[in-house]
């Protein structure tokens, strides 16, 4: 079964860079007019990136009460981000890689639960931050519009729902319990025309809302340790925008801080928002625009916008997919939905 599933995911991969190949050929295309010393920067600020991501879920852990490697969290962390675009499940697919490897290494599910949802909602807080900065360019510029409002204020819902189920875990399993049993009943009326079962257990969602909880009251006293994992949510971002000024540096295009700040808000925002695995063809499409809005020739904005997503997506999909297979030889499964720990 093991092989079966790791083979299935393999064979998606594959399916997702061929219908993927015209923007490959065109990435192709834009580093024959790049400079390659610094793209070969933006690749290592990158890799700084995945190390610093992980960094972040370890600081998590540790706040929760668990104690895992750094280097092993970055091939969880990478391997879940594979598994999210190649087969797109509302961040389902890449919670059982954490979930499956907790099983395995003996961690508390619900912990690493609430370690995933903390890592989503620190990251949305950080991304806020950024975004604010952006939104007073985009004043200043005049270049403010209702795209923009729109997907900010779709963030900025999905952020709140994310924190109230927090907040239903901190007073109340059995609040928390029936808000995740509606969710999953919902869930699975919209799922049941396609696969013609019940995709997710409701009767358990009380057990692992319990699980949830005690994860959740573990975090009492301790919202000093909370700000390490901000931080490094914060350093992520950083990191990010260094890659694009990489960007612009390999493509000999002038910038300035506010068009390095404003570029990336809008194609990140648009990327958590989008329909599509990572933002793919949304992003590259909406951040192109912005450049170019924000005085970035359309020529240059798009060599800019490809080249950037080569490295901060098109990378790390790769190094996911080897830290996917690394994982896989030591599984014996990795579930479409965990259960919860017994």
């Amino acid at each position: 079964m093991r092989k079966f599933i790791i083979t299935l995911v393999l064979f998606l991969a594959i399916v997702f860079v061929i219908l993927s190949i015209s923007e490959l050929k065109n990435i192709v295309a834009t580093l024959q007019h790049s400079n390659y010393r610094f793209l070969v920067a933006a690749v290592f600020v990158e890799l700084i990136w995945l190390f610093n991501s992980a960094t972040d879920y370890s600081s998590l852990y540790r706040v929760v009460g668990l104690k895992e490697k750094n280097y092993h969290l970055v091939l969880v962390a990478t391997a879940a981000n594979f598994i999210n675009v190649i087969a797109p499940s509302v961040g389902i697919g890449g919670m059982a890689v954490f979930l499956d490897d907790a099983s395995k290494r003996h961690h508390s599910t619900g912990k690493v639960t609430v370690v995933g949802v903390m890592y989503i909602l620190f990251d949305y807080l950080a991304f806020f931050c950024v975004l604010a900065m952006a939104f007073v360019v985009l004043i200043r510029r005049n270049n403010l519009n209702i795209g923009e409002l729109t997907a900010s204020a779709i963030l900025l819902a999905i952020a709140a729902g994310v924190a109230f189920l927090l907040y239903l875990g901190y007073k109340s399993a059995a609040r928390l319990g029936s808000a995740l049993a509606r969710i999953a009943r919902l869930i699975n009326r919209i799922v049941r025309p396609f696969i013609h079962r019940e995709y997710l257990d409701e009767e358990k969602a009380h057990f692992y809302a319990k699980e949830i909880a005690e994860a959740i009251h573990s975090l009492r006293g301790r919202r000093k340790e909370l700000l390490w994992p901000f931080l490094f949510a914060l350093n992520n971002f950083a990191l990010l925008i260094c890659v694009l000024a990489f960007t612009f540096l390999a493509l000999g295009t002038p910038f300035t801080v506010g068009t390095l700040v404003g570029g990336f808000a809008i194609g990140y925002l648009f990327l958590i928002v989008s329909p599509t695995p990572s933002g793919l063809g949304i992003v590259e499409g909406t951040m192109t625009l912005a450049l170019n809005t924000l005085r970035v020739e359309w020529a240059a904005a798009s060599l800019i916008t490809l080249t950037y997503r080569l490295i901060t997506f098109w990378l790390p999909l790769a190094i996911g997919a080897v830290a996917f297979r690394l994982l896989g030889g030591r599984s014996t499964s990795l579930p479409p939905i965990p259960p919860p720990a017994t």
